[in-house]
């Protein structure tokens, strides 16, 4: 899968260094529920994989995921903070409002995700990235790709995000696949 991208990814010669050395990656994208894919979200920020995995399966036990049903249920007691729970629910209300993510451009759709309480620009741009599949978002606020473009070009400190663009804009069109090579060369 992407091998025409990802060939075009290796003309940045250090680029194809992280790519030789990662391999083969599984290219994995979030399911096509949208509100699904964002209660998701709200339910894992600021928490380790394991809490929030644990978290997420009682709150799928103990309601449909729809705006409607996160509306008219009460999610108390599956581990949410009260806090996620209003930002769940500040989701489910404006939702309907937000029209077909899949005609909006990217800015279009950061721009209504973050109307949300609780959804900020990094979701809205994972959101982009591994539910509306988007190839060209590099999320120039993620620690993890800002540490690995200070890895890759040897800086003494990691870049700024308005520094990011000098490194990532040979990667367009791909930005999604060159960030997801950098991710995996971190762990």
């Amino acid at each position: 899968m992407f091998e025409k991208e990802i060939e075009e990814l290796k003309k940045d010669e250090k680029l194809r260094e992280v790519i030789d050395k990662v391999g083969e990656i599984n290219f994995e994208w979030s399911e096509t529920n949208h509100f699904k894919n964002l209660v998701q979200s709200i339910v894992y920020q600021q928490l380790a994989g394991k809490a929030a995995k644990s978290i997420w399966k009682r709150v799928k036990e103990r309601t449909e995921i729809t705006p409607e049903q996160i509306l008219k249920n009460d999610l108390t007691g599956t581990g949410l903070s009260q806090r996620k729970i209003s930002y769940m629910k500040d989701l489910a209300s404006k939702f309907e409002t937000f029209g077909d993510f899949s005609k909006m451009g990217d800015e279009e759709v950061i721009n209504e995700l973050t109307r949300v309480k609780g959804i900020g620009k990094w979701t809205a741009e994972m959101f982009l990235m591994f539910s509306l599949k988007r190839l060209n978002i590099f999320s120039k606020g993620d620690y993890g790709l800002r540490k690995a473009i200070q890895k890759l070009h040897n800086l003494p400190a990691m870049p700024k995000e308005k520094e990011i663009d000098k490194y990532a804009k040979n990667w367009a069109p791909y930005k999604t696949i060159a960030s997801l090579y950098l991710w995996r060369w971190l762990d």
